[in-house]
């Protein structure tokens, strides 16, 4: 899928408005020119950056409700996906996007980019687990086995959330291996980048 045709399908499908597009256009450079010197994404998947990693995190804004005054999550953010980006797309004031990492680098690039785009997030270093985390969305990609999600939304997040995971053609295959006996629905939505892909929904109540 070509950049364009990414563009394309954000502003006709998801909703982001052209000056979303333009601060993603922005974030793509800096995630490019930084990979140079720093490993934020797999060096194989820059050329496909806007299908790989920005339209693959883009989707999730389809099951986000971003008019109520709500907290995301985005758990091991890595470069910001998904979290830069559907902080880009965000236009209430009073919903807020948080990202955990515990990589330095990670977190310095990630905070320089927010400051020179204006782009409004909270960002926490160090380990998940040095944190009380306290959200309605809590998202990640490429993070962690679903059996950990699981474990962390029951045991460290103390409020009812949704729990949305990016994952890849063995979603289906670790939820039927799950051994734990969760009182939550979950559901399987299909990705618009990839046939083999799932995003992973679960509502964890209280």
């Amino acid at each position: 899928m070509t950049e364009t045709e990414v563009k394309s399908i954000l502003f006709k499908k998801l909703n982001f408005t052209q000056d979303a597009i333009y601060k993603l256009e922005c974030f793509s450079r800096e995630v490019t020119e930084y990979n140079q010197k720093f490993n934020l994404i797999a060096k194989s998947t820059v050329s496909s950056i806007w299908d790989r990693h920005i339209l693959d995190s883009a989707q999730l804004v389809k099951f986000i409700d971003f008019k109520n005054g709500q907290t995301l999550s985005d758990l091991g953010t890595g470069a910001g996906f998904p979290g830069i980006v559907l902080a880009i797309f965000n236009r209430n004031p009073k919903f807020h996007v948080k990202l955990y990492d515990k990589s330095r680098v990670k977190i310095k690039f990630l905070s320089a980019l927010c400051e020179k785009l204006n782009i409004k997030t909270e960002i926490y270093d160090n380990d998940y687990r040095s944190h009380l985390i306290s959200s309605d969305y809590v998202i990640s990609r490429a993070f962690k086995k679903l059996e950990e999600h699981i474990r962390i939304s029951r045991e460290i997040i103390k409020v009812s959330h949704k729990l949305i995971i990016l994952k890849g053609k063995s979603a289906e295959e670790e939820i039927k291996k799950l051994n734990i006996n969760f009182n939550c629905s979950y559901t399987l939505e299909k990705s618009i980048t990839s046939s083999d892909s799932k995003i992973v929904i679960i509502d964890f109540n209280k």
